[in-house]
């Protein structure tokens, strides 16, 4: 029978291991390559061929008249000739690229803006409130002001996204700091972190799950901003972009155009949350053992 000494270094040990296992992530078993292809692709697609049978069906119990509801071939052949001739490659770079610099320059000015209201009380109890305003204040109701003061160029598009992008990635942060439990600053502060180390090494990874949603409502809120822009201001100096595209639809009255523009604008949307999004939102999870949404 062992004895007492002996026993409780082999009960710590045990002990210790335990808690090892506890705190090690238990990662689900990997989805087979097939299995993600069924879960992942096939349902959005199945919805996809549900609403055409639908539109289909309405078309032809002809309920509204051809030019409020075109035939889904009709729509096909519209965005079957920009393919053709190249032009939907045109539209789709003019707005990708401009929502994505936009989305970039709002993470640069929003992220150490999130920072500052949610450390600094002074600054929340400031300008707090007028975030959260900003963020419900449609984007549409800044193309004028941003025409006027800019003129009909870049520079009041670009205007105009990062006042829809920046208040979603600040309030973001703040949402994400905010939820941070207190001992970790106060680790932080007892091994020596200044403000900046402990802003980049506790703060902001352990306020990520927060910090990446406000990054996806930044990026929705850009994607929306840039295509109130782009029907507003036109110019032949800003080239044609989705909106554009839309807007040319709605003067024409071709509603073949228009709801071919509308699918390539929801097409980008889906796009980039699958691709940049939704691997991200894996990852973080994934690294902090919430397996089981994935």
């Amino acid at each position: 029978m062992p004895q007492p000494d002996q026993a409780a270094p082999e009960l710590d040990e045990a002990v210790g291991a335990g808690l090892d296992r506890l705190d090690t992530p238990t990662g689900a078993r990997p989805a087979s390559l097939r299995r993600r292809f069924v879960r992942g692709f096939l349902p959005p697609v199945g919805a996809l061929v549900l609403l055409v049978i639908i539109w289909q069906i309405l078309w032809a119990a002809a309920f509204w008249p051809e030019t409020t509801l075109p035939a889904p071939l009709d729509v096909w052949a519209e965005f079957w000739s920009t393919v053709t001739d190249g032009s939907v490659f045109g539209f789709i770079w003019t707005s990708v690229h401009r929502a994505a610099l936009g989305f970039a320059a709002g993470v640069v000015i929003g992220t150490p803006l999130g920072i500052l209201v949610a450390k600094v009380r002074v600054v929340r109890a400031a300008i707090g409130p007028l975030l959260s305003g900003l963020q419900s204040l449609p984007s549409v109701a800044w193309v004028p002001a941003a025409v006027i003061w800019f003129g009909i160029n870049d520079a009041a598009i670009y205007f105009v996204v990062l006042l829809g992008s920046v208040p979603s990635i600040a309030n973001g942060l703040v949402s994400g700091i905010d939820q941070i439990p207190p001992i970790l600053p106060r680790v932080g502060k007892v091994m020596g972190a200044g403000r900046f180390a402990a802003a980049r090494h506790i703060l902001l990874p352990a306020a990520l799950p927060g910090f990446l949603a406000g990054l996806k409502q930044g990026w929705a809120f850009s994607w929306r901003s840039l295509m109130a822009a782009e029907l507003i201001a036109r110019s032949p100096s800003l080239g044609v972009g989705l909106g554009t595209y839309l807007n040319d639809g709605s003067s024409y009255n071709s509603m073949p155009k228009v709801i071919a523009a509308i699918f390539l604008i929801l097409f980008v949307g889906v796009a980039i949350e699958l691709i940049v999004f939704r691997p991200l939102e894996r990852s973080v999870l994934r690294a902090r053992g919430l397996t089981a949404s994935l």
